[in-house]
């Protein structure tokens, strides 16, 4: 049940700089998580749990009334970003292709000058081998990183950065996907107006059919029916005295 998930509710300023497991709630991954156990225990270990989309902002104000902030992945990159400038720091991204880590070195290497940049391009594959996986480890503990971004698209990077935290040495390691395409260049990101006004979704169907419309035309429609199914069970549980499902208190 969506509820189960303790989601941030505060400010990106407020989280302090320790090591930290950041990853996104979306309604497509709500759905992957539904059959994907493993997935599932990666987010709710995560230190904090972003509401990465208007959808999970809907659905938790309709099953208990809770105002949620939304928090795109793309906030909380320009947030790491600043705050790695601000202390001369470093960052390291990790995933995608080579091609779109160079997009992503040289743009930010203009745009924040008193910042270190690494990367590292994993094979493309659904599944790392252990030597793949210690190779990255390897190279991202050599640098000791101020953040950790992982773009290697959900599940895949959120199940990975949870087997390997113990392993790695990293400050803040976030979670962020699409977000490596978008801040290179090579995806367009939806206008600021259809963002403020939840549709960023939309965009990316009209944009992207072939890709996009088995994820949010039929994964929208399987959300909003869990999300009722969750409902009915409050009800249910009110209307009969019986004990709801914990319902956490968001940061």
């Amino acid at each position: 049940m969506l509820q189960e998930f303790k989601l941030f509710n505060g400010s990106l300023e407020n989280i302090d700089h320790s090591k930290k497991l950041i990853t996104t709630l979306n309604a497509h991954s709500f759905n992957t998580l539904k059959k994907d156990s493993f997935f599932r225990d990666a987010l709710k270990s995560s230190d904090m749990l972003l509401p990465d989309g208007i959808s999970i902002v809907l659905a938790l104000r309709l099953l208990i009334g809770k105002k949620l902030k939304k928090i795109a992945g793309d906030d909380l990159f320009r947030y790491e970003m600043e705050r790695a400038h601000t202390i001369e720091g470093k960052c390291f991204f990790l995933g995608s292709s080579e091609k779109t880590l160079k997009l992503i070195r040289e743009k930010a290497e203009k745009e924040y000058p008193r910042l270190k940049i690494y990367s590292y391009s994993p094979p493309y594959k659904p599944e790392f081998s252990e030597e793949e996986s210690q190779n990255m480890i390897d190279a991202v503990n050599e640098v000791e990183p101020d953040v950790l971004f992982i773009g290697m698209t959900a599940p895949k990077q959120e199940k990975w950065a949870y087997k390997y935290f113990p392993q790695l040495n990293a400050g803040h390691i976030c979670c962020i996907g699409a977000v490596f395409d978008f801040y290179a260049g090579t995806v367009k990101r939806a206008p600021n107006w259809m963002i403020s006004a939840g549709m960023e979704w939309f965009y990316r169907l009209v944009k992207e059919p072939k890709r996009m419309w088995r994820r949010y035309i039929i994964g929208n429609t399987l959300f909003i029916k869990h999300i009722l199914n969750e409902k009915l069970i409050n009800i249910y549980n009110y209307q009969n005295n019986k004990p709801n499902v914990i319902l956490h208190d968001m940061q």
